[in-house]
């Protein structure tokens, strides 16, 4: 019981705490827009770990946030291991080279009509294609190594990158398009000069969308075939082992990664569409 008025007492003081800075004339500095979340989940942690405490939940069921953690400063090296494996040679090579499939042929589609009545549909159908059913295929093509958890990226980054650039590089502003051409600038001048230029707000929601998948089709892959590493082979051998806790390690370690990997895209916009609207204030 103790542990539950710890917590009342401290989501009450999270809570005024919160009010306080959203109220005060800090409200829109940066410091305070990240302590309101940090205290928001903060009070989560300290409820959860009050809730297995008071009603005596099982690990096995549910670990508390400091098993967890002990856990997690006991694995450190596994977890860098997966980390490697999962995130920086499958997720991150499979981005890149699905973002850069994915932008050439938009500039493809966009060049030609017969590319877009054909090509565009038959991506639609493929987007739509479950993960759990494509991935246990390009494992047995490209083996359990990260090539195969490469290909499932690839497959899941390329077709939000695809539709978010052909749209991009559509919106082009029709009064500048015939300025250029009264320039006597060609298809590619004009594209280089003004259509990618003007697109990148679009092709950035197409990368952070990207983003977010690419590490959940590493992640997935690796529960159909994996070598003795990497976090999805981690995740399931853990289930199955009744190591929840271990579990939990390798979900915090894809949180902060895929935050970590989100984070940098939207740097990355902000830094090179500093001049559209959505960057302003």
């Amino acid at each position: 019981m103790s542990w539950m008025i710890f917590a009342f007492v401290f989501w009450i003081g999270a809570w005024g705490a919160n009010i306080a800075l959203v109220r005060s004339r800090l409200s829109d500095t940066t410091a305070v827009k990240y302590t309101v979340p940090i205290l928001f989940g903060l009070t989560i942690v300290v409820l959860w770990e009050a809730v297995v405490h008071s009603f005596a939940i099982s690990p096995a069921i549910l670990p508390a946030p400091s098993a967890v953690a002990e856990r997690f400063a006991n694995s450190t090296g596994m977890l860098w291991e997966d980390f490697v494996q999962t995130v920086l040679k499958g997720a991150l090579r499979g981005y890149l080279m699905g973002v850069l499939a994915g932008f050439v042929v938009a500039v493809l589609i966009d060049r030609s009509p017969f590319l877009t009545r054909g090509l565009l549909p038959i991506g639609n159908f493929v987007a739509a294609l479950p993960i759990v059913g494509v991935a246990p295929i390009l494992v047995s093509w490209f083996g359990f190594d990260w090539h195969s958890k490469a290909a499932v990226v690839v497959v899941m980054v390329f077709f939000p990158v695809l539709v978010n650039t052909v749209q991009g590089l559509r919106e082009t502003d029709a009064m500048l398009r015939d300025l250029m051409k009264t320039y006597a600038a060609g298809y590619f001048k004009t594209l280089l000069k003004l259509r990618i230029p003007a697109a990148m707000p679009f092709i950035f929601n197409g990368l952070k969308v990207a983003a977010t998948l690419a590490l959940i089709g590493a992640i997935v892959a690796e529960y159909f075939g994996s070598p003795t590493r990497g976090m999805g082979f981690r995740i399931s051998t853990g289930v199955g082992s009744l190591s929840i806790d271990l579990v939990w390690a390798e979900i915090v370690v894809a949180a902060l990664a895929g935050t970590a990997f989100y984070g940098i895209v939207a740097f990355i916009e902000k830094k090179v569409t500093f001049w559209h609207p959505s960057q302003r204030g």
